[in-house]
């Protein structure tokens, strides 16, 4: 179990544009009802996420592969942190299985920090990915994978699968990366992104995310915005950080929504290709919506490798 110890007696109160009304369209239950037949975790669910009911109800998910065990204990994920459990080899066939049951033209396919194996995961990753493409050839994939520890030998057998979206989060910024993110540094995971960008070019989109809200300066903000594209990353997502539990970091301030979109403006005159800037905002939240740039639709038809 995580080992974090209480940070706060009670959460502050919420503000009215975090506040969200449940769904009840009968999708929602169509969708947990797949997953639970097919033995499928997803970060919706095991990190908390408060979007779970939206996706859910439109019939998507993030499909959290790997187990739900994570090797890490950051001070901000509800996922448990535990000693992992074998590598389940059917795991890619039941995730092939969703989409095409599903319906996906989009999927993003996430996992667990497993620093107990020794390519992190990635032939794991490797193998759901041209599952996936066997049984649904149409679809985009997006990966969010962990760091593998910045080695290149597992990055590699990710590229191999030819996602075409390429996403490792960022988090935070360089000052609270070693109190936020465990095992992680700031510039381990610039590095990564800068070499997939480096093996694959404009072949590959990369993608990295941002929580506001656990005590960044603005220039702190924009600092990291800007090592992300010296990094070329190419799609960025900005996001209310929300604390899942009370044995979670607090939220030090809920940033309002017109400062999300002066941040969201600020990134594109940066160069950013993509970006996602709301209080709501997660790293996988309405990642179809890429597919309908313009750009995107000729990376589709002149660089994609399957």
């Amino acid at each position: 179990m995580s080992t974090l110890k209480p940070l706060a007696k009670q959460r502050p109160r919420i503000p009215e544009w975090l506040r969200l009304k449940l769904p009840t369209q009968s999708t929602f239950a169509q969708t947990r009802n797949l997953l639970a037949d097919l033995r499928l975790h997803t970060v919706c669910e095991s990190a908390r996420c408060p979007n779970h009911w939206e996706c859910w109800s439109k019939g998507t998910a993030t499909f959290m592969i790997a187990g739900d065990r994570c090797t890490r204990a950051c001070g901000f994920c509800a996922v448990t942190t535990a000693r992992p459990l074998a590598l389940e080899a059917d795991e890619p066939l039941r995730v092939a299985e969703a989409t095409r049951r599903m319906g996906l033209k989009h999927v993003v396919i996430t996992a667990v920090a497993r620093d107990d194996l020794p390519d992190g995961g990635a032939e794991h990753f490797r193998r759901t990915i041209e599952v996936v493409r066997a049984m649904n050839p149409a679809i985009v994939v997006e990966v969010l994978v962990p760091d593998f520890l910045d080695r290149d030998e597992s990055i590699d057998t990710v590229l191999s699968a030819s996602p075409e979206i390429f996403n490792h989060n960022l988090e935070t910024v360089r000052r609270l990366t070693p109190s936020i993110r465990s095992r992680a540094t700031y510039d381990r995971s610039l590095s990564v992104l800068r070499k997939v960008k480096g093996k694959r070019g404009e072949s590959i989109y990369t993608k990295s995310g941002l929580m506001l809200g656990l005590g960044e300066t603005e220039d702190e903000l924009f600092a990291a915005m800007e090592d992300l594209r010296q990094a070329s990353c190419d799609i960025l997502t900005l996001g209310q950080y929300l604390q899942p539990t009370l044995r979670h970091l607090p939220v030090v301030e809920f940033v309002a929504p017109d400062r999300f979109a002066e941040y969201g403006e600020r990134a594109r005159q940066m160069g950013f290709k993509h970006v996602a800037s709301g209080p709501m905002v997660r790293s996988s939240y309405h990642a179809d919506e890429i597919s309908k740039l313009s750009d995107y639709q000729i990376f589709r038809s002149e660089n994609l490798i399957i």
